[in-house]
């Protein structure tokens, strides 16, 4: 299976999808960005250890962090490795007695579980062509971006400060115009292309 690395790049609510939030993940040697649409105990989890917060009383991935430690494994890695329906699969490697096994997950388990175990954290290169988009400001001026390294290093510093809300809301109303899509929706989907679009312009 090819995969590719990917980044947490942001989270972002989404109030209209009864308090769901889209995790945008980041390719790492690359400029696409996967959003996945995750419920709040998990975005809250994953934020959490992100900001390096730790609760009084563990959550469940802390437990299941604490369990895989004390059984003496390790977490290789985690994939997202299917998209069937709409619907994000993942897998969790664990290594155990120099016995690799994997366990299936939804996404924001096992990315929980990744950001406890700095795990790294992969997604099949098939899972990446049907649902990641490229953000206009990286299909542009590519020539630009290459000319001078003290260039790249600025450009790269201005996008990672812009980038973080404008491309989770954008990532959150790609993954709802997916769904209006999906479900035949056609003009719920105008809607939200034509806010997508909005949003372009803006940035």
């Amino acid at each position: 299976m090819n995969k590719v690395q990917v980044e947490i790049m942001g989270l972002s609510s989404s109030p209209s999808s009864g308090g769901a939030y889209a995790l945008l993940l980041k390719e790492v040697y690359g400029v696409r960005r996967l959003p996945i649409i995750i419920g709040g105990f998990e975005a809250q989890s994953i934020a959490l250890e992100l900001e390096g917060i730790k609760p009084p009383r563990p959550l469940t991935h802390d437990l299941i962090k604490s369990l895989i430690d004390n059984l003496g494994a390790t977490v290789q890695e985690v994939v997202i490795n299917e998209l069937k329906e709409n619907t994000f699969y993942a897998k969790i490697t664990l290594e155990f007695s120099s016995l690799t096994t994997e366990i299936d997950a939804r996404p924001s388990d096992a990315i929980a579980i990744a950001v406890r175990t700095k795990s790294l954290i992969y997604v099949s290169e098939d899972v990446m062509e049907a649902a990641a988009f490229v953000p206009t400001s990286e299909e542009t001026n590519p020539e630009e971006l290459a000319d001078s390294p003290q260039g790249k290093e600025k450009e790269e510093g201005q996008q990672r400060e812009q980038v973080d809300l404008s491309e989770t809301k954008l990532a959150a109303l790609q993954a709802k115009l997916n769904q209006a899509l999906e479900a035949e929706d056609y003009e719920r989907a105008a809607v939200l292309r034509d806010q997508i679009n909005e949003l372009r312009k803006v940035r």
